[in-house]
């Protein structure tokens, strides 16, 4: 394998693991392409933590949106995510939409402003998440995938749970991620959050969000066996995530981040998942 080529996979591997690990069950005439979609947006959602000010952030996600547009010249791909993302939108005729509106959809990510309500968040994650799991098994299929559902619930509870993991590191930093609303109907302040002031409210507000993340990876988990199983691999996360679930709904506080799962424990459930699902 080329540096080129390495560099996706490198840094995937050292920025979200489990996406990493996801490629290793990805055919290998496919796994290049894909392994630079993720790393793409690995890139793009860390924008926020490497910017100091939003307009630095507005910087870096317009200097995307030219090199989707095929600006910048011989520039762009000197990056070696640039380029190898711009090879698999090439090779496999990805369109370019989706991933213009998930630069659109991470400006949020630039600012103050909570997530508002159950509705907005989903559109949020279904541009920054479920779009990813949608173009992965569209490189697998060679064509579009005419149902998005697979797709669809399970980006929104990948989201849900990555975010209500984060709850505790995202509130000491002034961000709201997760739907206002659910908090607000069980008494929470917007103040609480951000102070990480425990209640019985916030407890139920985080049981609340974790049934819908169940719903969700329920829902996924029925779509992806109505699909032809050739496409499996895009969706191997699913048994981590009921496995982060599971321990986020156990953390002693919504505040505290357990764990993660080792990575052994990740690829064993991807592998036993791959191999033996329905």
């Amino acid at each position: 394998m080329s540096s080129a080529l390495a560099y996706p996979a490198q840094f995937l591997r050292e920025v979200s693991r489990t996406r990493y690990f996801a490629t290793l069950f990805l055919p290998a005439e496919h796994r290049d392409a894909i392994t630079a979609l993720y790393a793409f947006s690995a890139d793009v959602a860390a924008i926020r933590d490497r910017a100091r000010e939003p307009a630095a952030g507005e910087i870096r996600l317009q200097w995307w949106v030219d090199a989707l547009a095929g600006e910048g010249h011989g520039a762009v791909r000197q990056n070696p995510l640039a380029a190898a993302l711009l090879d698999a939108i090439s090779t496999h005729s990805l369109p370019a939409g989706p991933l213009r509106r998930l630069l659109a959809a991470r400006r949020f990510d630039l600012y103050q402003d909570p997530m508002p309500d159950l509705d907005t968040f989903e559109g949020y994650a279904g541009e920054t998440v479920s779009v990813l799991y949608q173009l992965a098994a569209m490189i697998l299929n060679g064509s579009e995938v005419a149902n998005g559902d697979a797709a669809g619930h399970l980006g929104v509870a990948d989201a849900l749970i990555g975010h209500l993991r984060a709850l505790g590191h995202n509130a000491a930093r002034g961000r709201i991620f997760l739907p206002m609303a659910l908090f607000a109907a069980n008494g929470v302040t917007e103040a609480e959050l951000l102070s990480g002031t425990e209640s019985e409210g916030l407890f139920a507000a985080r049981d609340q969000i974790a049934d819908l993340a169940a719903d969700h990876l329920n829902k996924a988990e029925r779509a992806i066996r109505a699909l032809p199983r050739a496409l499996r691999p895009a969706f191997v996360t699913l048994p981590v995530l009921r496995a982060e679930l599971a321990r986020v709904q156990g953390a002693p506080t919504p505040f505290s981040a357990p764990a993660p799962l080792s990575d052994f424990g990740q690829l064993a459930r991807m592998g036993a998942w791959g191999l033996f699902g329905r």
